[in-house]
């Protein structure tokens, strides 16, 4: 490791022991950094001072805007708040410019970035501050209810700085600050984000990213699957608390040069479908639940400016993919990614997608299949995918370190087919994966086939446990719209499974529900449903 620019050495103390680290990858020379890296200055850096960078329905700032803005916030953190290189700032907002300009200036000023989904509550909160040990939080104002429960029971007293509304503090400060700032000269592995995991699995971790790893996930998934340009314009749903939407949001634009259109409001389908035809977007970035949602909502809409459309969260069920295709002539970019590896590791160009795959390891990754004890499979093969890269899992101070790296190896959680042309086929969460009679049966082979059913909007599938087979498939179904849920449709459902996939697969129990319980990121928390 290079010597650290951080006065508060508190998340590098907490880093996992080294023996306990993946291996890194950096074959590519673009994965290659200088020692000294500041990953917000380096970003700021790649769109031209006239270029746009943010644009929104009121308004739009150019590069030299968006960093005369992130410079006043950068002097108000260290001028009047005291933040000293790597002291933890907690940041809570919606996709807005001010929370992306808050996001460079903490990073210029040598602090460590924890965003925070918008619809955490006080409790949430409260436990993130804790792990942390935040001592200073920006928040929209209009959020800023929950953080202030959350600092009347934290353990140490918590600094609240709201901003995004007229009079708020953090604008009030700014306007007496110059919009010059020299950004603090971090180590490329100081770490720069602590990014809680979304929570499908029940307690979160906090996953630790150096400023490398930022450009990284630009310089590997988005340089050589995306292949951004200047003139590109990003729009999406995820919140920037969650990594698919750092990258796709903040990260790739700003590393090519390009513009993010941002959405006001609740990122619903009709309001990614008014950003796109407003701003002309080329690359859109959501969930496959919203493709599918989108896709009843297209008639009158002007897309013909879109050129990627990528789906991530989710596993992209390929009814859905076919659908998109059909309607739009653009093949939804599949992709698997995790917090811990901080963004997407196995994708494909458009031209070498293979539908109801994930696609190859992006440049710069490797990645197999191994078996319950660690052992490379050699392909075709089924089994726990294992990858590595110039990213990997740094939880912090967390025993689960152990089982997340295995020989040098991040294993995912996820269950994939690895064939003898190099594509990874997506066949279940390891945990999800239901044995039934003997058989192994993934869950979302089930989901798809559901989705196939003009009555199905969403489903979810899991094993429950059953005296004679000891799992049953069950699958938790929420009706399309004027659908009415029946015995009799999900007699017709089950032999609708049985008429499209191998017939013991099919759900010997269906529930129907108004909604699946999700994260806020949109992944669907299979193990609440387990739960019943």
């Amino acid at each position: 490791m290079f010597e650290s620019a951080h006065i508060d050495t508190f998340t590098r103390d907490r880093l996992p022991d080294m023996a306990d680290w993946p291996e890194l990858v950096f074959d590519l020379p673009e994965l290659r950094y200088p020692e000294r890296l500041n990953a917000a200055d380096t970003l700021l850096n790649g769109g031209k001072p006239d270029r746009p960078a943010i644009l929104w329905d009121g308004g739009s700032w150019t590069y030299a805007e968006l960093r005369a803005t992130a410079n006043r916030i950068a002097r108000v953190l260290t001028e009047d708040y005291g933040l000293v290189p790597g002291g933890r700032v907690l940041l809570r907002g919606r996709n807005t410019p001010m929370m992306f300009a808050a996001w460079y200036g903490a990073l210029l000023a040598g602090g460590v970035v924890v965003s925070t989904m918008p619809l955490l509550r006080a409790g949430e909160l409260a436990t993130i501050i804790d792990a942390a040990e935040i001592g200073l939080a920006l928040s929209e104002n209009d959020l800023m209810d929950e953080l202030t429960g959350a600092a009347k029971v934290t353990a140490k007293p918590v600094s609240t700085v709201g901003f995004g509304a007229e009079g708020a503090t953090l604008e009030a400060h700014m306007a007496e600050k110059p919009d010059d700032f020299a950004p603090i000269q971090t180590a490329q592995d100081d770490v720069a984000l602590l990014a809680f995991t979304s929570g499908t699995t029940g307690k979160p971790k906090a996953c630790m990213h150096f400023h490398r790893d930022i450009l990284a996930m630009a310089d590997g998934y988005a340089r050589h699957i995306l292949a951004p340009r200047e003139t590109d314009v990003f729009t999406g749903s995820p919140p920037i608390a969650f990594t698919f939407g750092l990258g796709g949001l903040v990260v790739f634009p700003a590393r090519f040069g390009a513009a993010v259109a941002l959405i006001s409001g609740p990122p619903t389908p009709q309001a990614l479908l008014d950003c796109i035809t407003r701003h002309k977007v080329t690359m859109l970035f959501t969930a496959p639940t919203a493709y599918k949602t989108i896709l009843e909502q297209l008639d009158g809409a002007d897309i013909s400016s879109l050129r990627v459309c990528v789906s991530a969260g989710e596993t992209l069920p390929k009814a859905i993919f076919d659908a998109w295709f059909e309607k739009t002539g653009l093949k939804l970019m599949d992709g698997i990614g995790s917090t811990e590896m901080i963004h997407i590791f196995i994708s494909a160009k458009a031209e070498d997608i293979r539908p109801g795959h994930t696609g190859k390891p992006v440049p710069g990754y490797r990645a197999c299949v191994i078996d319950e004890d660690g052992n490379i499979l050699p392909p075709p093969a089924t089994g726990r995918l294992a990858v590595k890269g110039p990213t990997g899992c740094r939880y912090m101070a967390d025993e689960r370190q152990k089982n997340y790296v295995v020989n040098g190896w991040n294993v995912t959680g996820d269950t994939y087919f690895h064939d003898e042309d190099g594509y990874f086929r997506f066949v279940a969460r390891s945990d999800d994966m239901i044995v039934s009679s003997g058989y192994n049966i993934g869950g979302p082979e089930v989901e798809a086939a559901l989705l196939l059913h003009d009555a199905v909007a969403e489903c979810a599938v899991v094993g429950v446990p059953d005296t004679a087979r000891g799992q049953i498939v069950k699958a938790f179904i929420v009706p399309a719209a004027g659908v009415t849920p029946s015995a009799d449709l999900a007699e017709a459902l089950k032999t609708h499974v049985k008429e499209t996939i191998a017939p013991y697969k099919y759900p010997r129990a269906i529930d129907f529900i108004d909604e699946l319980p999700k994260t806020q990121t949109g992944k669907i928390q299979r193990f609440k449903l387990r739960e019943g």
